[in-house]
């Protein structure tokens, strides 16, 4: 199968399953759920990816066990990100920019989280940065922990096994096979469609109101959280 790489050679999914197999699968999804260094790593092309691979017989693994796997490793993924939230606490807001971190990706996790509140576990897994920062927040916003543990396998498994059994069911339509390529492009875009929607919504409600009125600083937001 010849995909277009979406990026760096090193990043394109059909290259990294078969340099990695799905030991390599499970760390990227890990990593990608709630490890401040995995949010460059494209999940959801990878996950379909593996959908496709496993209906096609590339890949021997069975796709009820694939699913059960790429779920686990994306709920303790998460699990990791909220205690490391938990343990960092606000001083994250503080962190300095580098090649790695970016302050404006906590911001719009931040966000993310105070707009959707738990729910935001699950809706977020869909969007690309945000997933990786998501369940950081929630650790330093203190969310309880049962609610956590809910939303984290719910959103784990739509995520996880969602997309990967939407790649192995398409894995049978030959247009698909055809234009494989164009499918994970489609996948990229349609990934980045929330936060496009968030964004005009956003402008749209600060061109509503006006000039006179200014949303609450990053420090005030920060002073908020420690409190919690």
């Amino acid at each position: 199968m010849t995909t277009l790489a979406l990026g760096p050679s090193w990043l394109d999914p059909d290259q990294l399953l078969s340099s990695f197999g799905l030991a390599g699968l499970l760390v990227i999804v890990f990593a990608e759920s709630g490890l401040l260094i995995g949010f460059f790593l494209p999940g959801d092309s990878l996950l379909f990816t593996t959908g496709l691979l496993v209906t096609g017989g590339k890949i021997d693994t069975p796709l009820w066990l694939v699913c059960l796997m790429v779920v686990a490793a994306a709920v303790l993924g998460d699990q990791v990100g909220y205690l490391f939230g938990r343990k960092v606490g606000p001083s994250l807001f503080n962190r300095p920019d580098s090649k790695l971190f970016k302050q404006e990706n906590v911001e719009k996790a931040h966000e993310f989280f105070e707009k959707y509140g738990p729910k935001s576990l699950v809706l977020a897994r869909f969007v690309p940065i945000v997933r990786t920062f998501t369940p950081i927040i929630a650790g330093v916003s203190r969310m309880n922990y049962r609610s956590f543990i809910t939303y984290n396998v719910i959103g784990g498994a739509l995520w996880g096994a969602g997309v990967t059994l939407l790649g192995a069911a398409l894995g049978n339509v030959e247009f698909v096979h055809k234009n494989i390529e164009l499918m994970l492009v489609a996948i990229v875009l349609i990934s980045v469609v929330p936060i496009a929607i968030e964004f005009l919504r956003a402008r749209s409600k600060a061109k509503k109101a006006g000039p006179g009125a200014t949303a609450a600083p990053p420090a005030q937001q920060r002073r908020r959280h420690a409190k919690r």
